[in-house]
């Protein structure tokens, strides 16, 4: 999908400290202090428009959020959101999946959520899918001991590919769905793609998976 260019973003992001975090490479092993608390840090990695993000923040007050982008444009949209209901337990952040690294310290994340993840068709481009071993394996040096993924998607390949992806990288399949909305799950919490795509009948796809020991 194209992106509308909003030359205007990089400085709203920048005017608003207090919830997009302006310098996150300083804050690595150290955001527990960024928050003044103990909760545990949850991230979403490409968090869109920011309605997941948000109404996570209000349904779990006692677990510290971070919403991370890459695209200005597109977070300027969360942002949005964040400073009408100013939950204090929610950031955002506008970096790259890849340094997530160079952010989070060992242990410093309990839970990772992807939702509706450009699903990368392409074979040639397997290796930019957020559930590729080189991503997994930016995320297993930030979770927990037994920190999980949580993800979401419409898309029945990328969904598949995921489920294996996952498993030959060596993390527990947890808790799987092939239609999320007529299972049991119960607290789902929709992202603006989720509504767009249930309202036309498509099936929603997800997985918890957890970190062996």
């Amino acid at each position: 999908m194209r992106l509308r260019n909003k030359p205007w973003a990089g400085d709203f992001l920048r005017n608003h400290p207090q919830f997009v975090i302006q310098q996150p490479f300083e804050w690595k092993g150290k955001w527990n202090d960024l928050f003044g608390n103990e909760h545990p840090v949850h991230i979403e990695v490409g968090t869109g428009k920011g309605q997941f993000i948000v109404g996570m923040g209000k349904q779990n007050p006692h677990i510290n959020y971070i919403g991370i982008e890459l695209q200005e444009s597109v977070l300027v949209s969360a942002l949005k959101k964040l400073k009408e209901e100013e939950i204090p337990n929610v950031k955002l952040m506008n970096v790259n999946a890849s340094q997530l690294a160079e952010i989070f310290a060992k242990g410093e994340v309990e839970r990772i959520y992807l939702n509706f993840s450009d699903p990368w068709p392409k074979k040639r481009h397997a290796k930019r899918r957020l559930t590729h071993h080189s991503f997994l394996s930016i995320f297993e040096s930030i979770l927990a001991d037994e920190g999980e993924i949580h993800f979401k998607t419409d898309n029945q390949r990328l969904f598949e590919y995921s489920l294996v992806s996952f498993s030959e990288y060596g993390f527990l399949l947890k808790w799987v769905s092939l239609d999320l909305h007529q299972s049991d799950f119960t607290d789902n919490v929709m992202t603006e793609y989720e509504e767009k795509f249930s309202k036309k009948g498509q099936k929603i796809y997800r997985a918890e998976v957890k970190l062996r020991k």
